[in-house]
């Protein structure tokens, strides 16, 4: 096979395909980067995250047809700053706007540009995090771009330097391990650099020619599920029209020859009856026309009704908007609250019984992106805001919709549980009449340590971690995110995470229970654990959590 032909610079067209063949490559390979979650809990989805970080990147490309290599990156990266999720896809989007801020005034890029524009796009990608952690995502493009930096003083072939980037992450890649002993508890990389690594892979795929059977490009993306607003909105230009439904009255009148013409007259036809009596129903845009036919044909008219169609359907969307609008957001005054829920039932407990003004569905699996985030700042009409992300995968992206909102002050609450962000709401009641916003904050976040969470869920696979061993399909139980037990038995789960929580020590035991269980089990497993734990008081809630059949707040 001959050598592919030397590619001495990229421009806009290329670096679109390039990204598209990242994705590609991602798309394919997502699961097995969901699998690499350090803990075997069934909520691995960093995988998941940076595939809809790079969709969202990649949706302005779509029909784009630019030849100014900056002028596409810098498409590439606003839409993976607004679409990042999880922290991985908040590093990649730093990472993006890195590489454009590099390629803001080039219509075309070389080695040595390329070169330069990795350097910046990894120093973005560090700054994202307040405490660089090596063994990471991080390092597996850091090592990678010193790869590149290296080559690119002898070498101009664009593809000789992608491959030397694809080689150098996956050596980075291999060494993660030795860097971050959990990943080798976990006998896995890590698993925001193996995302990253995929989507430099296929751009290889792409500059080697290689078929990675790329889908059309109006069809990359995913079909965007319309909102209700744009389902509803009438296809002729002219509206809805009106509904007219009459009786004729007459005698030998041809009901195959009055459906006919009714039907040619307009649409949703229906004109039933018999020579005598005839039921017409039409939809048309004047309800004078059909009236006229019948009126033509000698017929009496009877039981006439006319509705005005599009004024239903405007009077239906204004009433459809507050109602939801009203049914989302929690007005207060003051300093507002922003939280992160994974189910309905807690939604409704921050919002209506802890008093947030809105809750964004999301958590485990399903984390929000900065575009969520930056949506729900601009929904909430107050201009002081507390973002509370309730899980440690979801903070960088509220700390950058912190940071791209105009016009507010947000501060985020780094709540890492829900346990945490419901301690944090308490204190928030207990102090927004009489506190400012960083007070407030503080206060929220002071009030977190005084709680520690337990989570109960089931093992994805076998894995010894941390002086656990765990079997796949074991219940295990983590305390604050560090697998600390697993066995056979719930209850006996339960009961030893409880211990290693010092539960003996606490005043008040809540046990959230997820959307598997009843509240008869949840009973069950109180009147067990208080037999063992007879300090502190417990209560159930009804959680509705997926996954998770309990977590467990101490107090």
């Amino acid at each position: 096979m001959a050598a592919a032909p030397k590619l001495l610079s990229c421009d806009g067209y290329l670096l679109k395909q390039l990204a598209l063949s990242g994705l590609e490559w991602l798309d394919t390979n997502q699961e097995k980067v969901n699998q690499l979650n350090v803990f075997p809990v069934p909520d691995g989805d960093t995988g998941t995250n940076m595939y809809l970080t790079m969709r969202k990147a990649c949706e302005p490309l779509v029909g784009m047809d630019e030849a100014h290599v900056g002028k596409v990156c810098k498409t590439i990266a606003a839409g993976a700053l607004l679409g990042a999720r999880g922290n991985s896809g908040v590093i990649l989007s730093q990472w993006w706007r890195g590489l454009a801020e590099a390629l803001e005034n080039h219509a075309q890029f070389d080695a040595p540009i390329f070169a330069l524009a990795c350097q910046n796009a990894v120093e973005r990608a560090y700054k994202a995090v307040v405490k660089p952690v090596e063994g990471t995502i991080l390092t597996v493009t850091r090592q990678a771009m010193e790869a590149v930096v290296e080559k690119a003083r002898t070498e101009r072939d664009l593809n000789r330097l992608i491959d030397v980037k694809v080689d150098a992450a996956y050596n980075a890649l291999k060494q993660t391990p030795d860097l971050l002993p959990v990943l080798k508890d976990a006998g896995v990389v890590d698993s925001g650099g193996q995302g990253w690594t995929y989507i430099i892979e296929g751009m290889l795929k792409q500059v080697k020619g290689e078929a990675l059977q790329l889908s059309p490009l109006e069809t990359v993306m995913p079909a965007k599920q319309p909102v209700w607003q744009e389902a509803l909105v009438p296809e002729d230009e002219e509206g809805y029209g009106y509904d007219v439904q009459f009786l004729m009255r007459g005698q030998g009148m041809d009901v195959d020859a009055i459906r006919a013409a009714i039907d040619a007259i307009g649409w949703s036809t229906l004109v039933v009856g018999d020579a005598n009596l005839i039921k017409v129903h039409v939809h048309v845009h004047d309800p004078g026309v059909p009236i006229s036919y019948a009126i033509k044909q000698g017929a009496a008219l009877d039981d006439v009704v006319v509705e005005n169609m599009q004024a239903q359907y405007q009077d239906y969307v204004v009433e459809r908007e507050k109602r939801e609008t009203e049914d989302d957001i929690h007005p207060v005054e003051g300093v507002a609250v922003i939280t992160v829920a994974p189910s309905d039932a807690l939604k409704t407990m921050f919002t209506r019984d802890l008093g947030a003004t809105y809750a964004i569905g999301g958590g485990q699996t399903m984390n929000p992106s900065t575009e969520d985030f930056l949506r729900a700042i601009q929904k909430v009409p107050n201009t002081e805001i507390i973002l509370l992300p309730n899980n440690p995968n979801i903070l960088l992206a509220a700390k950058q919709a912190s940071e791209l909102v105009s016009g507010k002050q947000v501060k985020v609450v780094p709540s890492r549980t829900l346990p945490q962000g419901i301690a944090a709401m308490f204190e928030y009641g207990n102090e927004r009449e009489d506190s400012d916003l960083m007070a407030l904050a503080e206060g929220m976040q002071d009030a977190m340590s005084n709680v520690v969470t337990c989570e109960i869920t089931t093992a994805t696979r076998t894995v010894s971690l941390e002086g656990v061993a765990a079997r796949e399909g074991q219940y295990i139980g983590l305390i604050d995110d560090k697998l600390r037990a697993a066995g056979d038995r719930l209850q006996q789960v339960a009961e030893d995470v409880l211990a290693k929580a010092n539960a003996d020590k606490s005043d008040l035991i809540t046990l959230y229970y997820g959307e598997a269980v009843t509240e008869s089990d949840a009973q069950q497993l109180i009147a067990s654990l208080s037999a063992r734990f007879t300090k502190p008081e417990f209560q159930t809630v009804n959680g509705g959590q997926p996954l998770y059949p309990y977590i467990i707040s101490v107090e």
